[in-house]
């Protein structure tokens, strides 16, 4: 009963009120809440403040822009039941046809913003694609492997989510998905996809080595194409591990050992590929059960999927 006083004054402003509305229907920046309100940074930063002393809406830091979220569902799904069921009975605010329009205006923006960004580098991708086998096929080999044995998706994590193509493909069939990517500009691009997309899952900014998650909080980890980036492979493998519940899964995808020395200057890449005992070494070292589900060749560079799962807890048995 305590959170109740400090909840319902936080809401007791038509301004907070069109804030949370907005956070609803997707993540927003201070900046675009500001631009839908047609009220300043200041101002609406305000807002926040008392929003998110409320648990109502939480904040993440990307790069030089901030961007929210709603708080807890536990806690937003009955305040929303309340919300919606007044509304029914008042019939629809004034003000939310309009922000409505202009929160398409963002989306608009942001849509452009991506492409600008996408384009400026499809060159670049588009030649480390045609190195390996079709996308299509290295995509078609994770969802085997994710749904190998019957297993369910249940909250899953995708590391280095890049466009969010991963959840774009499997977020569906999860409880919960969060994407983590280190770069703004790759976490705006995979907003507008997933938006488009009708995608309710979350992005953080964060560094693979060190996941802004606690422990335990996933049932399945994806490493899609990220750790030949990595100067440390082995410890960006241990830390989407901490994420993993008893029965939790690692799968990782990436290229086997080749010799296109050319792409640790034309790609950025650290590695040249990994070696199946030595992604084995990794898991295990881990504390997970490594196994090779898949090689798909096909082109110059194979692409491997492995994976790891964490062993059940077992109680031990007193003689």
């Amino acid at each position: 009963m305590l959170t109740a006083p400090r909840t319902f004054a936080a809401l007791a402003d038509p301004t907070r009120l069109r804030i949370l509305a907005l956070l609803r229907a997707m993540e927003l920046s201070v900046g675009e809440i500001a631009q839908v309100l047609g009220q300043s940074q200041p101002r609406v930063s305000r807002h926040v403040k008392i929003l998110a002393e409320a648990g109502l809406v939480e904040r993440r830091k990307e790069g030089s822009w901030v961007f929210l979220s709603l708080g807890a569902r536990e806690r937003m799904e009955p305040l929303f039941a309340l919300l919606d069921r007044w509304a029914e009975q008042d019939g629809e605010a004034g003000w939310a046809e309009a922000d409505a329009e202009r929160l398409s205006a963002v989306r608009a923006e942001r849509a452009a913003a991506a492409q600008n960004y996408f384009d400026a580098r499809a060159e670049e991708w588009d030649h480390l694609r045609s190195l390996h086998v079709a996308e299509a096929e290295v995509e078609a080999g994770i969802a085997r492997a994710l749904g190998a044995e019957g297993r369910a998706t249940g909250r899953l994590v995708d590391i280095g989510t890049g466009t969010g193509r991963m959840i774009e493909l499997f977020g569906r069939d999860a409880e919960h998905a969060l994407g983590v990517d280190r770069s703004p500009e790759m976490l705006r691009l995979a907003r507008v996809k997933l938006t488009e997309a009708g995608l309710d899952a979350e992005l953080r900014q964060g560094d693979m080595y060190a996941l802004p998650l606690a422990a335990g909080t996933a049932d399945t980890v994806i490493l899609h194409q990220v750790l030949h980036y990595a100067q440390n492979p082995a410890a960006a493998i241990a830390e989407a591990a901490r994420l993993l519940t008893p029965g939790g899964r690692l799968l990782i995808a990436d290229f086997a050992p080749h010799e296109r020395e050319e792409l640790r200057t034309l790609d950025a890449h650290a590695r040249l590929g990994f070696a199946d005992e030595v992604m084995l070494g990794y898991l295990e070292a881990a504390g997970l059960e490594g196994e090779v589900v898949e090689h798909l060749e096909g082109g110059e560079l194979t692409v491997t999927i492995w994976a790891g799962t964490r062993p059940e807890t077992r109680l031990k048995v007193v003689a």
